[in-house]
Order: C-alpha cells, then structure tokens, then sequence
C-alpha cells in the first residue's frame, strides 16, 4: 500500500493478483494527451480523471488500475486539433479495438466491479462501444460496469452557481473548469498567461476550412476567473457525486 493509502493493480504479483482483487472494485482513468492552450500541460486529460480516479480508490477500498493516455483525435474546431504540435491520437477503430482486449484480458479475474473515468471529451461514445462490445460476449457475467467522464457528474446545480455564462461542456477545452482543477491539482504546471475565447464553438460541428476565431490559441471558452478555489469546490463536489453513484446498490 503506497503513502497515498491506494493501491495499484500494477503492483501486485502475479501470485497474489487473483485473491488481491476477488471481490473488489478496479477502477480505470482513460485520457489523453493533447494541447490546451498556452497555460496549460498536453497532460490535462490525464491528471484530472486519475485524481478522481485514485480519489475514487480511498473512498471504496478499489484498486487502480493503470492509466490510459492515449485518446481518439478531437474534432478539428475542439482546440485540441491535429494543427497543434504535442497532441498524440489514435484512431476510433484502434482505440476500441484496444480497449476491448483489455477488457477481455481482465474478465478471468474474479473482480467485483470495474469503474471507468474519462477525461477526453471525444473519447467517450468509443469507451461505451468498447464495453457493448465486451459485454456482448458474455464474458463479464453478472459483474458491475459503470462508465463516466468526470464532467458528467457536475450537476446544472453546482454549473449555475459558480460559472456563469458556461458555454457548454462541448467547449470547455482548456476554459475555467479544466484550468481552476489544474490550479487546484497541479499548480507548478499551469502558466499565467491565460486567453479568452469570445466565440465558443457549436456543440456537434464538424467543419472544414477552419474559420480564424475557430480556437484562441488552442482555448475554446474563458479562463478568467480560474482559481484554485473553484477547483477544489469543482473536484469535490465531482469527488461525492462519484461516491455516491459508485457505492450505489453495494
């Protein structure tokens, strides 16, 4: 068991892996690493589901599975497009194709529950395909899946009270939540010059030749008003509504 009182999946011995995890929960992050903006690390898709991740694991007892970094690719007008040197993809046939082995390579394990967490916004209908397609053969049986990016879990509640104007989950790349979680997560990483983006992209567009205000320097919405505060209010309000949908029905 490591300091952080979590433990890792990686860390156990082939003997001891089956009794390690009978009757447990894994808990997977899947996320991603591409540009957001000038202030922010490519890795931002990857630091925010695995804190919630190992968040996750001390709240429940689960066990960690390794992270996920690699993502689909975004949508050319998400900000996080393929005109921005560092951004690393795989295609969606590959990416479902993985992580169903995956899944497959896990399911003689006699784990109780498996729990994923994403953080890439194009990554999740592929991530549900993975599962439909796993769980199409049977070879889950009777065990718990329960699938989420992290946004999903931040209520109209929290959204109305603390950001104003939100423009949409659609197009908060690099805006005030992922930059305030990374203030709050990792400060060392975060850069002062922060941009702002007026024209927040439509939700489900898909279009050729990028027009000029198409992204602000990779950023697709606002970061004024980011804060390490609203991240710490940000991630634990995430932080409970995960626990309390994960120990649903145990």
């Amino acid at each position: 068991m490591k300091a952080d009182q979590v433990e890792y999946f990686s860390e156990l011995t082939s003997e001891s892996v089956r009794s390690a995890v009978e009757g447990r929960t894994l808990i997977w992050a899947i996320g991603g690493v591409e540009q957001h903006g000038p202030h922010l690390p490519l890795n931002v898709d990857t630091v925010i589901p695995e804190a919630f991740v190992k968040a996750l694991a001390s709240d429940c007892g689960g066990i960690v599975l390794p992270l996920q970094p690699l993502s689909v690719r975004s949508l050319p007008q998400s900000g996080g497009g393929l005109q921005f040197p560092g951004t690393l993809f795989v295609d969606g046939c590959t990416f479902v194709d993985y992580l169903a082995d995956a899944l497959k390579s896990l399911s003689p394990l006699p784990f109780r529950k498996l729990v994923i967490i994403n953080g890439h916004y194009e990554n999740e209908g592929f991530i549900f395909e993975a599962l439909d397609r796993v769980r199409c053969t049977g070879i889950l049986g009777e065990r718990s899946v329960l699938a989420f990016s992290w946004w999903s879990m931040v209520s109209d509640g929290w959204v109305a009270e603390h950001l104003h104007d939100f423009p949409g989950w659609h197009a908060e790349h690099a805006g005030i939540t992922e930059t305030s979680l990374m203030m709050y997560l990792r400060p060392e990483l975060v850069k002062p010059s922060r941009p702002d983006h007026e024209h927040p992209p439509r939700c489900g567009v898909y279009q050729l030749p990028l027009s000029p205000d198409a992204s602000t320097k990779g950023v697709l919405s606002k970061t004024s008003g980011s804060s390490a505060q609203i991240g710490e209010l940000l991630f634990e309000h995430v932080r409970e509504e995960i626990r309390s949908l994960a120990l649903e029905g145990t």
